[in-house]
């Protein structure tokens, strides 16, 4: 199931949620310049800069939490990340105001990190990405907008369709498929198996339904034309 689009609408620029694509857009584009292998002139590497920048359980340290989150593994990760954003961060955008949905966005990026270090404490593998942030925004979308309908694209075996289906179906579904993916992640090693840092997704996702509880709402109003 892919989201296209929410029916939620929204009243103010979602100035912030664009200049977070743009910045892990740009990010992502930097990381394609490094070279894969140690080669004349350049100094850093991707794996190198991955290692360095990313989140790593087993060497841990704090500027961690907030430097992976800007980094992706590729172009699905990265426009996935993105889209998923996009959907859903215009209307927390437009619900907190600008300033406070970025410090709600990096927040839950934080806290999303704890979580994956605390369950894989001792992995030496990097993680990287902003879904953990984003599933913070997830979050607070099924907190604020439970009854908004998402257009979602649907694969039935060779049949391709849209259909619309309630904001609470779609990310409850999502939060416990990350649940019991990561549950079976660690019933087999500590390390979150395919690439996913689940319990980020979980951590992430549970901190943004308690953040936007907290962080005051500003009034919505239309825009007048």
């Amino acid at each position: 199931m892919i989201p296209l689009r929410s029916s939620e609408r929204t009243y103010s620029p979602a100035t912030v949620t664009l200049t977070l694509i743009a910045v892990n857009m740009a990010v992502f584009l930097f990381e394609l310049t490094l070279p894969d292998t140690p080669s004349y002139g350049a100094r850093v590497t991707l794996n190198s800069f991955i290692a360095h920048y990313g989140i790593v359980p087993d060497r841990f340290h704090a500027p961690m939490l907030l430097t992976s989150m800007f980094l992706h593994g590729g172009w699905m990760h990265v426009l996935g990340n993105m889209w998923f954003l996009w959907i859903f961060g215009r209307a927390i955008e437009d619900l907190l105001g600008h300033f406070r949905f970025l410090f709600f966005y990096l927040a839950c990026g934080i806290l999303a990190g704890i979580a994956h270090v605390y369950t894989n404490y001792y992995s030496p593998v990097p993680t990287i990405g902003a879904s953990g942030a984003i599933a913070g925004v997830m979050g607070a979308y099924l907190i604020t907008f439970p009854t908004s309908r998402i257009v979602t694209l649907i694969f039935i075996f060779f049949f391709i369709t849209t259909v619309d289906i309630p904001a609470a179906f779609l990310l409850i579904y999502w939060f416990l498929l990350q649940v019991f993916s990561g549950v079976g992640s660690v019933g087999d090693s500590q390390i979150s198996h395919g690439d996913v840092a689940w319990f980020a997704h979980v951590g992430g996702f549970l901190a943004g339904m308690a953040l936007v509880k907290i962080i005051p709402h500003r009034q919505r109003f239309p825009r007048w034309y």
